[in-house]
């Protein structure tokens, strides 16, 4: 992941340069490879990047295309980058290296907003067009990746976390009422609203234009609801066995190391299996074993996920957590969540995480399998 943030002020004055930078310091969690910001008349960008791709300079960020007109920050992957990169060399489009991040400059001057038709991966982004004046922010069309923003009516501030937007004295920090029965309803808060009064998150599938005509909210993409009923279950087997495969395939795209959660389930044992079968080398796996009494241990699977690693030869790498562990945990997870979230995996989660990082950059995981299933 990386850190975003950044102002624009698209009715009149001018960014503070050092707030953005203390913004940028706030996500440093976020990217710990490099950072910069980047200010120019009524706009500052801020990058903080974890380098996945393209680990030179050519991938440095806040990135701007051959003449300067239009600058980009980015958070994310975009996983159809080599299929695209070849049709804007044709094209007549000069590339510094092969960041993906450059994707989003040259189809913005290709489609303008329209560009977030062409992208397949997971994302949020703030793009400034320079002769035009005009900001976009864009999200993904899951929400994989977060974007909080606030509107004065005169400006706009962007951050990829809460922390970091409060910092600027402007934004409210009011706890929002509604927000609050939301969470008690549905354990987290939906997006659009956040935590506080006048907060707002960018929804999953929406762009945020703002220019001296004002900001506007727009939604890019919609879930497909129609169903295909003549398809023979024999048919639909095999083609969400593909899908997965291609999905875990093109997730595989990476230049530093990379490792997968294995929890023994279904959903991280499926994205294990796809991986080795797509030709991902010795990986690295990952587990939490749960000590203490039985109560505790009835929640511990990694019996199955060395089963799993036996199974396909991974090099399984495996943590033990007693209670009093879980426990010193939840103040660490308490710093790094921004808003109120009743899912108690996060304590695990955050151990896991911290494991695998020891060893490699970017690790796969089963998350949404459950939802989708």
């Amino acid at each position: 992941m990386c850190g975003i943030n950044g102002v624009f002020h698209y009715r009149s004055g001018e960014p503070d340069r050092e707030l953005v930078r203390r913004q940028a310091m706030a996500q440093r969690h976020r990217g710990p490879d490099d950072w910069d910001v980047w200010c120019e008349g009524p706009v500052a960008l801020a990058q903080r990047r974890l380098s996945i791709v393209e680990l030179s300079q050519a991938g440095h960020q806040p990135m701007a295309n051959e003449d300067g007109s239009v600058w980009v920050t980015f958070n994310g992957e975009l996983y159809n980058w080599p299929e695209v990169k070849p049709g804007l060399v044709a094209r007549g489009h000069t590339l510094r290296g092969n960041s993906d991040t450059e994707m989003l400059l040259h189809l913005w001057e290709e489609k303008g907003a329209d560009l977030v038709d062409d992208l397949r991966g997971m994302f949020a982004f703030a793009l400034f067009d320079r002769p035009r004046r005009r900001l976009m922010l864009a999200r993904d069309r899951f929400g994989k990746k977060p974007l909080y923003y606030h509107d004065d009516g005169q400006r706009i501030v962007f951050a990829s976390e809460l922390k970091a937007l409060v910092l600027d004295p402007s934004v409210p920090r009011e706890v929002d009422s509604q927000s609050v029965a939301d969470f008690l309803t549905y354990q987290y808060v939906p997006s659009p609203q956040s935590i506080l009064r006048g907060v707002r998150k960018l929804p999953p599938a929406h762009r945020l234009i703002a220019d001296e005509s004002g900001v506007r909210v727009e939604r890019y993409w919609s879930l497909p609801v129609a169903a295909d009923t003549s398809i023979r279950p024999e048919e639909a087997v095999e083609g969400l066995r593909s899908r997965l495969a291609e999905a875990v395939r093109i997730r595989l795209m990476s230049d530093v190391p990379l490792g997968a959660f294995l929890s023994g389930g279904i959903d991280s044992s499926s994205v294990v299996a796809a991986a080795m079968r797509a030709g991902a080398g010795r990986l690295k796996t990952f587990s939490i074993a749960f000590g203490g009494g039985a109560e505790e241990q009835s929640f511990d699977e990694s019996r199955y996920a060395r089963l799993v690693a036996e199974r396909f030869g991974t090099e399984h790498i495996e943590e033990r957590l007693e209670p009093d562990d879980l426990l010193a945990i939840v103040p660490h997870v308490g710093e790094i969540l921004d808003e109120p979230m009743a899912d108690g995996s996060i304590v695990p989660t955050f151990a896991l995480s911290r494991l695998a990082r020891r060893h490699v950059t970017v690790a796969l995981g089963g998350d949404g399998g459950d939802e989708l299933f």
